[in-house]
């Protein structure tokens, strides 16, 4: 199966050796995204729901490089610091989708430092 990693302009720079997305059989997998401003590389804000709204903007850069948007998003995985923090979360996550919604997984996770860390899979629309 041929794959292609990519790494987004305008997305925080890699802290492994990872691309920021790979192209695979008609989908589109991104690398799990934190809050990371793509300016300075620093984790923005100390709420849940800024933390949010700045991993989803960080995706969205990685998705359109190909085209693709939000919309094309068919499965999300989510990691939280604190699942107490799930309501919050949720509010701020329901602002970057539309129904029908991707089937999304969250779970409690120790993170380094930040609060979300979100992955995607995106499919490209049948021609």
């Amino acid at each position: 199966m041929p794959q292609t990693g990519y790494y987004a302009e305008g997305a925080p720079t890699p802290a492994g050796p990872y691309s920021h997305g790979v192209v695979a059989n008609g989908f589109l997998y991104t690398a799990g995204f934190g809050p990371q401003d793509p300016a300075n590389d620093h984790a923005i804000a100390d709420n849940v729901a800024d933390q949010t709204r700045q991993v989803l903007r960080n995706i969205q850069t990685v998705l359109a490089v190909h085209g693709l948007t939000m919309d094309d998003v068919v499965k999300s995985t989510v990691h939280l610091a604190d699942l107490a923090d799930f309501a919050e979360f949720n509010t701020a996550y329901e602002e970057f989708f539309t129904a029908p919604y991707p089937v999304r997984t969250t779970v409690g996770s120790q993170l380094a430092n930040i609060l979300v860390e979100i992955d995607v899979v995106a499919a490209f629309p049948q021609a």
